[in-house]
């Protein structure tokens, strides 16, 4: 048996505020690198990688080693917002431009001048809002929504992120080939968990260093842990070591204390990103109808925390209209929703943009009645 116990790190530290970056793989070495060389330019970035890699961790440490430190770092999630939401998060709006624009609100890009503007889940944006941004690149002009005046000159570097597969996106029309060369000036991939086994250990050590309770991992443990393949990546990793430390009935956790899924024989391969996709929904499905997950305890809370995204969501959807035939209010039963919950599932599905069209799931089946007709109108609007 042997603890967890490692030397610090390499990366940059918390204790000055900056990003804390743990491992020690050759591969995070490289990425750590080459972002602190970028950070000495102006150079726009794009950071890639899949969902739980540390991606925003990166374009923090571009930000702290460049000569914007002294200015903002803002974060924008693309994926959280709909298109004319998005456009007044970043862009600012002035009174009475909507109905709930009761007073004026400088955008996140306005807030960011001097400083570094970091889009997460660029890949998420609409058409409409890609043309938008690529006319800022271009001048630096804000218009906030509504407003009449003269645009306003900031000045911004922009981090743009996504698990996407950008070239993929524009081959498909989803994304524009202009937006992609203006983004890309300069390409960081951040390597997923399971190319990086080294990082594992050190990952753990910090974890548990800053848990309330305070336990080690045998070595077989251990091993188990840098043989996963962590389609989750860090996140995951963080996730299962929480849950192992509550749950853990000694002070060591060895090889049997593990979940079954992390041991040592589970057969694991490499599915691509739409396949892996369709993989989560169907398992989501099934837990959400067998009552084991709650969609706005669980569900609801994995979206909001970036774990899964709109199109994981819609897909949910799918799974549900076609056994109901199209039916949204079936769905909301289905999902173990209160009925009451009716209006507040539809009002977070056209929210957030997951909206999927009810009709063509009603062939031969139940009609999809007022819940599909609202859905429709919004889906049109």
């Amino acid at each position: 048996m042997t603890s967890t116990a490692a030397s610090p790190p390499p990366g940059v530290t918390d204790d000055t505020g900056r990003p804390l970056i743990i491992g020690r793989s050759g591969g995070l070495r490289a990425v750590c690198a080459l972002a602190e060389r970028v950070a000495a330019g102006d150079a726009k970035v794009l950071i890639t990688g899949e969902s739980g890699v540390g991606k925003d961790l990166i374009a923090q440490l571009i930000h702290v080693h460049s000569q914007r430190t002294e200015g903002s770092f803002v974060a924008v999630n693309c994926a959280g917002f709909t298109e004319t939401l998005l456009e007044s998060e970043l862009f600012g709006h002035v009174k009475g431009a909507f109905t709930d624009a009761v007073r004026d609100t400088v955008g996140k890009l306005q807030l960011a001048h001097n400083g570094t503007i970091f889009l997460d889940e660029v890949g998420e944006m609409s058409l409409r809002m890609q043309a938008l941004l690529l006319r800022f690149l271009e001048n630096g002009e804000i218009q906030p929504v509504g407003a009449e005046r003269i645009p306003a000159h900031v000045d911004v570097r922009v981090i743009a992120a996504t698990n996407r597969d950008l070239t993929e996106a524009v081959s498909a029309g989803r994304f524009r080939e202009d937006f992609l060369y203006r983004l890309n000036v300069v390409h960081i991939h951040v390597p997923p968990l399971r190319e990086r086994p080294d990082d594992i250990r050190v990952l753990v050590a910090h974890m548990v260093s800053h848990a309330e309770r305070q336990i080690t991992f045998s070595d077989e443990a251990l091993r188990a842990l840098e043989h996963y393949r962590w389609p989750g990546n860090v996140r995951e990793l963080q996730n299962a070591i929480e849950r192992l430390i509550w749950t853990s009935v000694g002070d060591v956790v060895g090889l049997d204390e593990l979940p079954a899924t992390l041991r040592p024989g589970r057969v694991e391969r490499v599915v691509p990103t739409h396949e892996r996709r369709r993989q989560l929904a169907d398992e989501l499905y099934k837990s959400l109808t067998e009552g084991s997950l709650s969609f706005w305890e669980d569900v609801h809370t994995l979206f909001l925390e970036r774990d899964i995204t709109r199109n994981d969501i819609r897909e949910l959807v799918r799974r549900g209209l076609t056994t109901t035939h199209g039916n949204y209010r079936a769905v909301v039963g289905m999902f173990g929703m209160p009925t009451t919950d009716y209006k507040r599932f539809l009002n977070f599905l056209t929210t957030h943009d997951c909206v999927v069209d009810f009709r063509p799931y009603r062939s031969g089946g139940l009609k999809g009645g007022a819940a599909g007709r609202a859905v429709a109108q919004k889906s049109e609007s």
